[in-house]
């Protein structure tokens, strides 16, 4: 390698890097410390850019449908719809989902709130017929009848366990509750901040666009902004497309549970209708969670309904998974079926549901630029593989 001016400069920067690596690694606990107190501070805008990327799908998709052909007219109407649709457009948005929000806690809570008082007495209610059938079976055990005999469930004293409970724990409530309220409002503030961020982001969008190029022009070489546009651009396609069909796919099947079970007189139709919407957001494991719980809360009400319940999930999966998600969903993440398992796995074990969520489209954009890479090699060295 010649030493010339420019390798120089590589060298010397290679070296500083090197030099606060090593630095880095010798005081690591320093260097945690300062990366947890900067990841506080950016928190809130963290926050608002997930929020804002997520209101742009619904956003985008009003201001395009509803003020796209105006906007396009050269007279007063349209300048006044170019002026008012990003707004209005943000607005209905952020109603949507608040309703969205809403609708499903007014469903879901007093439905959920039946559903476990029907559940406890149908227990209550149970136990002594269980025992009766036990002390039957096992007569020539007296063990396990005297355990059975013993099995008791009453309500009132499960209530005065839990008081009691409370009672002894009310030292540590009244020092515990001054770190719950202050990081119940840090949470408040940093929402406020975010949603406050997020509707700004969104009304300037195309402005802070410009200026974050104009600024990545003047810092990095043209290649690599052109490099990173592309990520970006590529990266915003695969998870607004992954967010829109989920919630699409999930709100399609969650509704082909409900008929289908209002239809069947399944009990707890609403309520496992919803939970299953929800669970579906979850890829590949969703459903089944949501199968199974629908299963043991049917259980408690009817045997033979419960295991109805199995044959119709699985009838309704073939046709979601066959017919409705290659519709809906498609291919727009671009990922095979194998890769998708894997990034459901990996996101789930390192951040939960959440992690299940991101990891795929996450995993998508990194696919698509690997493949990008090696057919860009593979043409370079003028390899064909059929």
């Amino acid at each position: 390698m010649e030493l010339n001016k420019e390798n120089m400069r590589k060298i010397r920067w290679l070296i500083a890097f090197a030099v606060l690596l090593y630095l880095g690694i010798q005081n690591l606990a320093v260097v945690l410390k300062y990366v947890k107190l900067l990841w506080g501070l950016l928190l809130p805008f963290v926050l608002g850019g997930a929020m804002a990327f997520v209101l742009n799908v619904p956003m985008s998709f009003i201001e395009r449908h509803l003020f796209g052909k105006v906007r396009e007219k050269n007279n007063k109407a349209g300048k006044a719809a170019s002026k008012l649709a990003r707004p209005v457009s943000l607005v209905l948005s952020i109603v949507f989902v608040i309703l969205l929000i809403l609708i499903v806690v007014l469903v879901v809570a007093p439905e959920l709130g039946t559903t476990l008082v029907s559940v406890v007495k149908k227990v209550e209610e149970d136990i002594p017929l269980a025992q009766k059938w036990i002390t039957d079976t096992f007569n020539g055990d007296s063990e396990i009848v005297k355990w059975a005999s013993a099995i008791e469930i009453d309500p009132q004293k499960i209530l005065d366990s839990i008081v009691s409970v409370l009672k002894n724990g009310a030292d540590n409530l009244v020092s515990s509750t001054i770190t719950v309220t202050m990081g119940i409002v840090s949470m408040a503030v940093n929402f406020a901040i975010g949603f406050v961020f997020a509707c700004y982001v969104l009304l300037q969008k195309e402005k802070l666009g410009k200026q974050v190029l104009k600024a990545t022009y003047a810092i990095l070489p043209v290649k690599v902004v052109e490099y990173q546009s592309h990520v970006c651009t590529l990266a915003s396609k695969i998870f607004a497309s992954f967010i829109t069909g989920q919630c699409i796919e999930a709100v399609i099947l969650g509704s082909m549970f409900f008929v289908t079970m209002t239809i069947g007189r399944f009990p707890y139709a609403m309520l496992i209708g919803v939970l299953i919407s929800f669970t579906a957001l979850i890829p590949v494991f969703g459903g089944i969670i949501g199968c199974w719980v629908g299963f043991f809360l049917i259980l408690m009400v009817s045997p033979l309904k419960a295991f109805m319940f199995l044959g119709l999930f699985v009838i309704l999966q073939q046709i979601e998974g066959n017919l409705i998600y290659p519709h809906v969903v498609g291919n727009s993440v671009g990922l095979p079926a194998i890769w998708v398992l894997v990034a459901v796995t990996l996101g789930g074990n390192l951040m939960g549901i959440v992690g299940m969520l991101i990891f795929i489209p996450l995993v998508s954009v990194l696919y698509t630029l690997f493949r990008e890479w090696v057919y860009a090699r593979l043409d370079k060295k003028k390899v064909k593989i059929s």
